[in-house]
């Protein structure tokens, strides 16, 4: 594993862990490295120096800190919505529109549901919106 220091078109900068520097090539020129900030493509690796991790080096946050303040609304965001909703996984459409029609209690639900599945709800009145993260399928 390899950690790149990244920077973007508008000057973000962020970590990644790759595979291998071969590894990061084929990424890049797939067009599957974003930045985490703005989502621009336009991503090139930074000047670094080595990282090394000592035996005694206890002071490193874990990858998957949130550093950047939008990293961090959007932790806050996902700890809110899992601790305060129902996640029903693959049942969300069903469960959306049951609500929806009066059919069972309304309560904060969520899940996953195709495109043209939430696309419908939508466009038959029901509220929903789509989540700038993908849900954990062991959320209780």
């Amino acid at each position: 594993m390899i950690k790149f220091t990244l920077r973007c078109a508008e000057d973000h900068r962020f970590d990644s862990w790759f595979q291998s520097a071969a590894t990061f090539d084929k990424l890049y020129a797939a067009g599957m490295v974003a930045c985490g900030v703005c989502g621009s493509h336009e991503v090139e690796k930074a000047l670094m120096a080595p990282n090394l991790q000592s035996a005694h080096d206890t002071d490193r946050s874990p990858l998957t800190t949130a550093h950047h303040p939008a990293e961090q609304a959007l932790a806050e965001l996902r700890r809110r919505i899992e601790a305060q909703s129902d996640y029903v996984g693959l049942n969300f459409v069903s469960e959306a529109r049951d609500m929806h029609d009066g059919l069972i209690p309304e309560r904060s639900i969520y899940g996953e549901a195709r495109l043209e599945d939430a696309r419908k709800l939508i466009e038959d009145g029901v509220p929903v919106a789509p989540l700038p993260f993908t849900p954990r399928r062991n959320s209780n």
